[in-house]
């Protein structure tokens, strides 16, 4: 709801407002404005100086905006593991995905090397998928930052993995594109198939499961992602073998 630039235009008045506000919203957003006056000693007017700098015509409308971002940031329920895990196991197996998984294997058993990129917690899952293929005798790598310099016999007859729950995100989108200009081939893991990494990938594997959000952290179960990493990895071997 405040933004880091509100935040930088407050004086001394009006941030002792904004801290008593961020720290007592629930009670704020039922005040009259002369309550929220007497409990933060600041005067009426300094009240509706500070709603006009957080795009707010007056305290009626502020308190309309912080009831809807409270609403916005109730405690999720999450559910239990086992309930995802399930999920997952229901909705894609009875699907094309062990199919998805072989020619994802034999994609990267042809390539000299494995490029895997993603951000968060896809980003780790995508360092942990580098080190596991790597384990199983594929030279695979993680890289997270777009501009780092892969040597031409790197990116030759290569392959990368994108990892990313909703498909979207505009950092991985960038670094695909880039990747797939320079002919590497393009294996995606996603939550579904729509998505814009899905569509620019030559393979996709999604897994669909409910996506779940707490304080603006996706926290959707990566358990599928690894299933599909090591099956991937396991099946690489098996056709080397």
């Amino acid at each position: 709801m405040f933004t880091q630039d509100m935040i930088a235009s407050f004086n001394e008045l009006e941030t002792s407002l904004y801290n008593y506000i961020s720290q007592n919203a629930d009670k704020v957003a039922y005040m009259r404005i002369r309550e929220l006056a007497d409990e933060t000693h600041v005067s009426t007017a300094t009240i509706l100086r500070f709603c006009r700098k957080i795009n707010c015509e007056g305290f009626s409308e502020f308190k309309v905006k912080l009831k809807m971002h409270l609403e916005g940031n109730k405690k999720t329920v999450l559910k239990g593991s086992q309930h995802s895990v399930m999920e997952f196991f229901e909705r894609t197996l009875k699907g094309d995905i062990e199919e998805n998984i072989r020619d994802a294997a034999n994609l990267v058993v042809q390539a000299d090397s494995v490029i895997f990129i993603g951000i968060g917690s896809s980003g780790i899952l995508a360092e942990y998928g580098a080190r596991y293929l790597s384990s199983l005798g594929k030279f695979s790598m993680y890289i997270k930052d777009p501009h780092f310099p892969i040597h031409s016999k790197l990116r030759y007859n290569s392959v990368t993995i994108a990892l990313s729950v909703s498909g979207e995100n505009s950092f991985t989108v960038t670094h695909l594109n880039q990747l797939k200009q320079e002919d590497s081939k393009i294996i995606s893991i996603t939550n579904h198939k729509h998505s814009t990494i899905a569509k620019i990938s030559d393979i996709n594997i999604p897994y669909y499961v409910t996506e779940e959000w707490y304080e603006g952290a996706n926290i959707t179960t990566q358990v599928p992602v690894i299933y599909i990493l090591e099956s991937m990895a396991r099946e690489m071997y098996k056709l080397n073998r």
